[in-house]
C-alpha cells in the first residue's frame, strides 16, 4: 500500500457480528464498487469503506468513513465495572468531597453565580441551603443533570437515581439547617478563630464546623477582591502551628480553589483591565513569585509583559511562596495550562503582543517545572498553543503592520524562534521561506531605498544569524539561509562592493579586515557575496607584495587572526 492515502473495505457477515477488514486499495472507485458487490451478492450483511490518510508528522493514519451500507450496527450492552455499580454518592458526607463539590458547582453554576458564592459555601451555610430548597426548580434541575449521565454510566434507571439524589439532598439540607439553628457555627465577630480551632481539634465533625465558620465569615461580602481580602485576614488569625492551624488553612484553601476557578472572580482579583495573556502571567507570578522574581532580575524587559500583583493577590502570593496552599497553587498552574491549550487568543487585537506574552509565560512556567508542573506538561501546552500561531489568520494579523517585506521577514523570524514543536517549526519556516524567496523580497533589497548596499548586506547577515538561532530543521534552515544568501549576492554584485574595495587606496590590513568580515558572514550574508570576498582575501594573502607588507609589520596580522578563523582561512 504505497502512498499516503488508501481505502479499506470492512464487512459484517451478520448484523451482530463485528467489523472485519476485507481488502485495502489505493483506488477509491474500486473500493466502493467491491463493497457494493459484496452487499449485492449477500456475502455481507453490511459494508463500510474508509479513507485512511497518513500523517507524515506522527506516522499515524486518520480514518474517515466514505460509505456505509447494509444492516445497522446493533448497540452493544454496556458492561459496568463492579466499582461503578450504584450511585456515586450515598450519604450527605459524600457531597463534601472535592469531586462532588466540582459537580455541584457545575450543575448549579447559574444559581451560585447569582448568589455570588461557591459550592463550598452552599454546603456550609444554612441560609444558602434554605434559599436553594425554597427555589425548588433549581434543585430539581440540578438533580436531573446529575442523574441522567450517571444512569448511562452505571446502568441504573434514571428515575431511581433522581429519587435517590433528591432524598440525599433533602437530608444534607436538613442536616445543615439543623446545625445552623443549634448554633454550631459560631460567629467570628464574637469569637477568636484560633480559640475555635483549638476547641475543635479532635472532634469528629471539626472540618464541617470549621467550614461553616469560614463560609459564614464571607456572608455579605461581594466581589472576588473583597472576598480574597477577607480570607487572607482569616488566614492571619489562624493558629500558629499544629493541627488547629491546618484545620483553618484547609478550609480556606478549599474555598479559594473554587473561588479562583471562576474566570470572573479571577478577573476581579487581578484587575479587570488585564487581557487574557496578562491575566495568565499575573496568575503565574502569584503562584510562583520567587521564580518570576529571579527571571525579572535577569531580564528586566519581562516586567513589561508580567503585571504587578498587588493587594490581596500579593498577600496570597506571599503565603504560597511560604509553602501554604499547595493544592491551590497546583490548581492555578493547571488552569494556566488549560487556557494555553484552548483556542482562545491571549491578546485578540495584538498578534505581536501575543508572541511576547507567550514567551514570558514560557519562561515563567519552565522556571516552575518540577515544583508545580512537569517539564513535559509545560512543553505539551506550548506545542499546542504554537499550532494557533502558524495558522493563516494569525500570520496575516501578525505581519499586517509591516510596511516592508524586510520587516515581514524579521517578524516571521521571531515567529519561528518562539513557536515550539517540530511540526509547528516547519509550518513557521514555510511562511518565512515563502517571504525571503519571493520576488518582492529580492526586488526591495536590490532596489533604491534609504539604506546603502553595505547596510542592506549587514541587515541580511543579521537576518541569517537570527534564523540559525531559531532551532529549525537542517533542511528548512539551509533553504532559507541559501535564499537570503542569493539575494545578498545579487545586492553585492549590483553595487560591486568587493571590486571597489580591492581597487580602493586603503591600507592592506584594512582591506583584509573588511573582506574577512564579509567572508565570515558578519557584514554580508553567507553565500555568493561572502564567497567572492573570501576569494579576494585569499588572492590578497597570496600576493607577494601583501606577504612582504604583513611580514614587515606582523603586529597588523594579529587582529586578523580571529577573522581568518571565522572565514575558514586559518585553523
Amino acid at each position: 500500500m504505497a502512498g499516503t492515502v488508501h481505502y479499506e473495505v470492512y464487512i459484517r457477515k451478520t448484523a451482530p457480528a463485528p467489523w472485519s477488514l476485507q481488502m485495502a486499495t489505493e483506488d477509491r472507485a474500486h473500493a466502493i464498487q467491491s463493497a457494493e458487490d459484496m452487499l449485492a451478492d449477500n456475502r455481507a450483511a453490511a459494508v463500510r469503506v474508509t479513507k485512511e490518510t497518513l500523517d507524515p508528522e506522527t506516522m499515524e493514519f486518520n480514518s474517515v468513513t466514505v460509505l456505509t451500507r447494509g444492516a445497522p450496527e446493533q448497540p452493544r450492552k454496556r458492561v459496568v465495572a463492579d466499582d461503578q455499580a450504584g450511585p456515586r454518592c450515598n450519604s450527605p458526607e459524600d457531597f463534601y468531597a472535592s469531586v462532588a463539590r466540582e459537580t455541584i458547582g457545575r450543575v448549579l453554576e447559574d444559581w451560585l453565580k447569582r448568589q455570588g458564592v461557591t459550592a463550598f459555601e452552599l454546603l456550609h451555610r444554612p441560609d444558602l441551603a434554605e434559599q436553594l430548597d425554597a427555589a425548588g426548580i433549581e434543585l430539581q434541575h440540578a438533580v436531573q443533570k446529575v442523574a441522567v449521565p450517571e444512569s448511562q454510566a452505571v446502568g441504573q434507571p434514571v428515575h431511581d437515581l433522581v429519587r435517590h439524589y433528591q432524598r440525599l439532598a433533602d437530608t444534607a439540607i436538613g442536616r445543615l439547617v439543623s446545625a445552623g439553628r443549634k448554633g454550631r457555627f459560631p460567629d467570628l465577630a464574637n469569637h477568636s478563630l484560633a480559640d475555635l480551632a483549638h476547641r475543635l481539634d479532635g472532634q469528629p465533625d471539626r472540618a464541617f464546623i470549621m467550614g461553616g465558620v469560614i463560609a459564614g465569615a464571607l456572608k455579605g461580602v461581594r466581589g472576588g477582591r473583597a472576598r480574597l481580602e477577607r480570607l487572607m485576614d482569616l488566614a492571619e488569625r489562624a493558629p500558629m502551628e499544629g493541627q488547629p492551624r491546618a484545620l483553618v488553612l484547609v478550609a480556606i484553601e478549599q474555598l479559594l480553589c473554587e473561588m479562583l476557578a471562576a474566570r470572573t472572580s479571577l478577573a476581579e482579583v487581578l484587575g479587570p483591565s488585564l487581557d487574557q495573556g496578562a491575566s495568565l502571567a499575573a496568575v503565574v507570578r502569584m503562584v510562583a513569585p520567587r521564580e518570576v522574581g529571579l527571571l525579572l532580575r535577569q531580564d528586566p524587559k519581562m516586567a513589561l509583559q508580567v503585571p504587578v500583583v498587588d493587594g490581596p493577590a500579593a498577600r496570597l502570593g506571599v503565603r504560597i511562596e511560604a509553602g501554604e496552599f499547595p493544592l491551590l497553587s497546583a490548581a492555578l498552574a493547571r488552569m494556566v495550562l488549560r487556557e494555553l491549550m484552548s483556542p482562545r487568543r491571549l491578546r485578540p487585537n495584538d498578534a505581536a503582543g501575543e508572541i511576547y506574552i507567550l514567551r514570558a509565560l514560557a519562561m515563567s512556567l519552565t522556571a516552575t517545572a518540577g515544583r508545580l508542573l512537569t517539564l513535559e506538561e509545560v512543553q505539551s501546552a506550548f506545542n499546542e498553543r504554537s499550532k494557533s500561531l502558524v495558522t493563516a489568520d494569525f500570520v496575516a494579523a501578525y505581519v499586517k503592520s509591516c510596511t516592508t517585506v524586510l520587516c515581514e521577514a524579521e517578524a516571521l523570524t521571531r515567529l519561528c524562534e518562539n513557536v515550539t514543536g517540530t511540526a509547528n517549526k516547519r509550518s513557521a519556516a514555510r511562511w518565512l521561506s515563502a517571504c525571503v524567496g519571493s520576488l518582492r523580497f529580492e526586488t526591495e533589497m536590490r532596489g533604491a531605498g534609504p539604506q546603502t548596499p553595505a547596510q542592506k548586506l549587514g541587515v541580511l547577515a543579521g537576518l541569517q544569524r537570527s534564523i540559525r538561532a531559531c532551532g529549525l530543521t537542517e533542511r528548512d534552515e539551509s533553504e532559507i539561509v541559501a535564499a537570503i544568501g542569493a539575494v545578498g549576492g545579487a545586492v553585492e554584485a549590483d553595487a560591486r562592493i568587493v571590486a571597489m574595495l580591492i581597487r580602493s587606496p586603503a591600507p592592506l590590513p584594512q582591506k583584509l579586515s573588511v573582506l574577512l568580515r564579509l567572508a565570515a558572514g558578519e557584514t554580508a550574508p553567507l553565500g555568493p557575496a561572502a564567497d567572492r570576498a573570501k576569494a579576494e582575501a585569499v588572492r590578497l594573502f597570496r600576493a607577494p607584495e601583501a606577504r612582504a607588507a604583513l611580514t614587515a609589520a606582523p603586529e597588523s596580522l594579529a587582529p586578523l587572526r580571529s577573522l581568518m578563523q571565522a572565514a575558514g582561512l586559518a585553523a
